[in-house]
């Protein structure tokens, strides 16, 4: 079997950096082939907005063309660019849509398709002269896409000289985590009825947990987002995703605490026992977030206790508020912990989602709150 191999950025050496970021790029291409056989016969696309969900544009793309992604959705056009310069030959989907008509130059240069929103973004992307484009309705999403009947007039009135040329009509489901919910049906009656207008144009309605919901929510083309990346698309059951991000930091040192002591700002953890701390290089500046502390963060209510790492073959609590720069664990019941010793906050031992809930957030946030202080290494091979 051949080796890994590994490729460092040009982020911060190890040796001066607070934490790591490994980036598993064969976990990413076989989360991308199971959801593209899950969304068969669909096209599965894959959304690398906000820089690939904070993991890399440059690197992520080439992965998943390399596993046969072959339509990519961003969200503005500077990271269209950038999945252009990475996937020569993809479509490359631009969902904010046009923004002005002074964008219609960097449209055409760079091989961009937008996402038409609104009636103001037709009339902007008119002016590009039959140029193709997707056009999103919303089905009751209200953030955006025309409504239904502005799509109707559209779909009339879109004939002759000034025809816009439409690859694909997209809506966006606002429940789909939760399978249960009746507004993912009445999404998918609206969107039937509105597609009926367009006949032998394709179809995109699912994103990451559409996918899951299967059938008809798949249409023509999928969109998958979060699954991608390891994060949990829906809010029951297991995830089937490979761990993709694996976050550490630095264990800076190692210390004994007395029972009745405090720990950390506001000593809003009182010690009911002698304990080892380790006192790590992480906190909110490096998108670890405040609300993930083991105590005195009254707005977090989605968990009662904090998030947990995990160094030397166990789970270790966080005790304290989480700080800018530090943060300190309970490694008194796990094995030798040392000064320089990396603990995972999340990854394959961590589930970023089990983070994620202890801090009240979701899996998103994190991925794409990840800070520049880390060093970056992406692995593949």
């Amino acid at each position: 079997m051949a080796a890994a191999q590994t490729i460092e950025t040009g982020s911060l050496p190890l040796a001066i950096a607070g934490g790591r970021l490994t980036i598993d790029l064969d976990a990413l291409a076989a989360n991308y082939r199971t959801l593209a056989g899950m969304s068969a016969p669909a096209e599965c696309a894959a959304v690398v907005k906000a820089d690939a969900y904070g993991i890399g544009i440059e690197h992520t793309v080439p992965a998943l063309a390399k596993a046969g992604c072959r339509t990519f959705f961003v969200a503005l056009p500077a990271e269209g660019i950038a999945a252009r310069k990475a996937a020569p030959d993809a479509e490359v989907y631009v969902l904010a849509g046009p923004l002005g008509g002074d964008a219609i130059r960097t449209f055409r240069e760079h091989r961009l398709t937008p996402v038409l929103n609104s009636k103001h973004d037709i009339e902007v992307w008119r002016e590009a002269g039959s140029l193709p484009a997707a056009l999103h309705v919303d089905t009751g999403m209200n953030r955006l896409g025309v409504t239904p009947s502005e799509a109707a007039a559209f779909a009339a009135e879109n004939v002759g000289a000034r025809a816009i040329p439409l690859k694909l009509v997209m809506s966006h489901l606002a429940c789909a985590d939760d399978p249960g919910h009746t507004l993912n049906n009445q999404q998918l009656e609206s969107f039937r009825r509105v597609t009926a207008l367009f006949t032998g144009i394709d179809s995109s309605l699912a994103n990451s947990a559409g996918i899951m919901l299967g059938g008809d929510f798949c249409r023509d083309l999928t969109r998958a987002g979060i699954a991608l990346y390891g994060g949990r698309a829906a809010n029951e059951g297991d995830n089937p995703m490979r761990a993709v991000v694996t976050v550490e930091a630095r264990v800076l040192q190692v210390r004994q605490a007395a029972a009745g002591s405090t720990v950390g700002y506001g000593a809003t953890a009182k010690l009911d026992r002698d304990t080892t701390l380790a006192i790590v290089a992480t906190g909110y500046a490096d998108g670890y977030h405040r609300a993930a502390s083991g105590s005195g963060v009254p707005l977090r209510k989605a968990v009662t206790a904090g998030a947990n790492g995990f160094v030397a073959g166990g789970r270790v609590p966080i005790v304290g508020r989480v700080s800018m720069d530090l943060t300190a664990f309970d490694v008194s019941e796990c094995g030798k912990v040392s000064p320089g010793d990396w603990i995972e906050l999340f990854g394959p031992n961590i589930p970023i989602d089990e983070v994620a809930d202890a801090a009240g957030t979701i899996g998103y946030e994190l991925l794409t709150g990840l800070g520049r202080r880390y060093q970056r290494v992406y692995v593949h091979g």
